[in-house]
């Protein structure tokens, strides 16, 4: 069976630090696999592997397609703001698989943390009114949303490297079951 082929969920395709990586990187341009590869210091196959996975699954788009000595080569980009149909029977391990790889990435950009840049961390579990927790939610939509639109190619002039790593979720308040 081909890659493209499979069905693999938008969950377990993001379960891998690369492929976050590209999925960011990719929110503000559109790039080859070449270009992806020279971006994130990996080889072009490596790339190719990734970004071809991330298009069965339905997280880039085709974005152009340009002749390159002979060949073609194809230009992706992640469309962030499309809606995300996930179905009803979404499997727990794939869920749980994307925030061990979440997880894992913060420790790995703050390590590129810029010298004196400011900076939020914070950490909650904290019984709150239902109305206060739609407002945070939609407070990080909203971020997420401004961020996501406002990504430029890297390295253009006039702009700065940012990540936002947010998880927030309701719990369990130990009468519901699991």
């Amino acid at each position: 069976m081909s890659l493209e082929e499979e069905r693999i969920s938008d969950l377990r395709a993001t379960a891998h630090p690369l492929r976050l990586q590209m999925l960011s990187l990719l929110t503000g341009a559109e790039l080859s696999a070449a270009e992806v590869a020279r971006e994130l210091d990996v080889t072009q196959a490596n790339a190719s592997y990734h970004l071809r996975l991330l298009h069965a699954a339905g997280l880039l788009e085709v974005a152009a397609e340009e002749t390159v000595r002979g060949g073609k080569a194809k230009k992706y980009r992640h469309a962030w703001d499309a809606p995300v149909v996930r179905p009803p029977g979404t499997r727990d391990e794939d869920r749980l698989a994307y925030v061990r790889v979440f997880a894992e990435m913060i420790p790995r950009r703050y390590l590129e943390l810029a010298p004196g840049a400011p900076s939020r961390f914070t950490d909650a579990d904290l019984w709150v009114e239902p109305e206060v927790w739609e407002q945070v939610t939609t407070l990080v939509d909203e971020a997420s949303a401004l961020l996501h639109a406002s990504a430029r190619p890297p390295r253009t002039e006039g702009t700065v490297r940012a990540a936002l790593s947010v998880a927030a979720f309701r719990l369990r308040d130990g009468s519901e079951s699991s």
